[in-house]
């Protein structure tokens, strides 16, 4: 299974509409387009929202995650979320067991 770490650095005053639509637009069509979120924190303090997305199919992370970007349902999202975005980090990482 491949996992992405996601860091976003939010716009100042807009973390409550980034919340908004990632819950109501992205997180739902993600899990659609098969990717797993395995959890979400906000630091408000700096206003950065980090989230951890996976995604096990035979297709590949990558090329399921182009299919996610070039669909009708995503360039649906009015308002579109990522106005809200500032800064974005994106990195691949391995889970390590606790055992």
């Amino acid at each position: 299974m491949a996992s992405q770490v996601r860091l976003y650095t939010i716009k100042e005053g807009k973390m409550q509409d980034w919340l908004k639509g990632w819950r109501t637009g992205v997180l739902p069509l993600r899990r659609k387009f098969g990717f797993r979120v395995e959890g979400a924190w906000v630091d408000e303090s700096t206003n950065r929202f980090l989230w951890v997305l996976s995604y096990d199919g035979p297709d590949g992370f990558e090329a399921r995650d182009r299919a996610y970007y070039a669909s009708a349902d995503r360039e649906a999202l009015k308002p579109d979320p990522a106005i809200h975005i500032e800064r974005g980090e994106m990195w691949f990482a391995t889970h390590v067991a606790l055992d």
